[in-house]
């Protein structure tokens, strides 16, 4: 059984690792975010920005799907009770922030990745539904400046909020394995934030 659990982690290690934001915009376009970009990140967000609409979606669908496949697979044939399923769950997230072409500095936040991970446990969506209720939160009702804080902020209390929820535990074991990769590739930016603003939609500036 051990085997299946190496083979799952590293598929959704290498799925994770295909940079759709880096190769999209630089075959169809012929641009290269990382270069044109502020921050260099590859992410969906830099893709809308710099190469429009159209492969911005593109770029989150295949960003969602990498994270989506692999877990799901793998929880359809291993489950999600043995410990060793956190650490499929937390692959595609690592493989997007450290990918095995370029390490650290070529990889991504893993936002959208994470969300493919989570949806990929399907038919169990709490976990799912913890980080999208966090993110409306502190985007619509209670907005936190820059996305960076905002995110942080946000990964901290779905991690916390899965305790308290008492989500399954090996679901848990991902969280805080997910959460600890996305905040690590925020650090930078939390150290040397200068605007920090939180607000109530209700509250005018």
């Amino acid at each position: 059984m051990t085997k299946y659990y190496i083979f799952y982690f590293l598929a959704a290690y290498l799925s994770g690792g295909i940079m759709f934001g880096a190769l999209i915009p630089k075959l169809f376009c012929g641009i290269d975010i990382r270069k044109m970009s502020e921050d260099g990140n590859p992410g969906t967000a830099n893709v809308f920005l710099y190469a429009g609409p159209f492969w911005g979606i593109l770029v989150l669908v295949c960003d969602i799907l990498k994270g989506f496949l692999p877990v799901h697979l793998a929880a359809g044939q291993l489950g999600a009770d043995n410990l060793g399923f956190a650490l499929i769950m937390a692959a595609p997230v690592i493989g997007h922030a450290f990918p095995l072409a370029g390490g650290r500095k070529k990889g991504g936040k893993g936002i959208a990745v994470t969300f493919g991970v989570l949806a990929g446990l399907y038919p169990f969506l709490d976990s799912l539904e913890l980080l999208i209720f966090w993110y409306l939160l502190f985007s619509l009702i209670i907005i936190v400046n820059p996305h960076s804080l905002r995110t942080g902020v946000t990964y901290l209390c779905w991690l916390a909020s899965s305790v308290v929820c008492r989500l399954h535990p090996v679901i848990t074991a991902g969280t805080l394995l997910i959460s600890a990769v996305v905040l690590d590739k925020h650090k930078e930016e939390l150290k040397h934030m200068k605007d920090q603003r939180i607000r109530f939609i209700f509250r005018r500036d």
